[in-house]
């Protein structure tokens, strides 16, 4: 079967949620997490690459994804 697919639709609409180390992230950031207890947040990224958001926990980072119409896959 020889179909055409524009390739180019793939991935739209997910996005990657991954674990994220305080210590990893920029001074401020990192105040702000340990000033909050926290040792990881939870990164969301688009199918580019880039950071959409950072959130407290991987519950809550799918819940912001699906809140936004995407679909929450994780990375690690």
């Amino acid at each position: 079967m020889n179909t055409k697919f524009d390739l180019s639709t793939v991935g739209q609409g997910i996005v990657y949620v991954r674990p994220v180390a305080v210590d990893d992230l920029p001074a401020e950031v990192q105040a702000q997490a340990e000033a909050g207890g926290l040792k990881q947040l939870f990164a969301v990224h688009n199918a580019d690459g880039d950071r959409l958001a950072l959130v407290a926990d991987r519950a809550m980072a799918f819940v912001l994804a699906r809140q936004h119409d995407m679909t929450p896959v994780t990375v690690h």
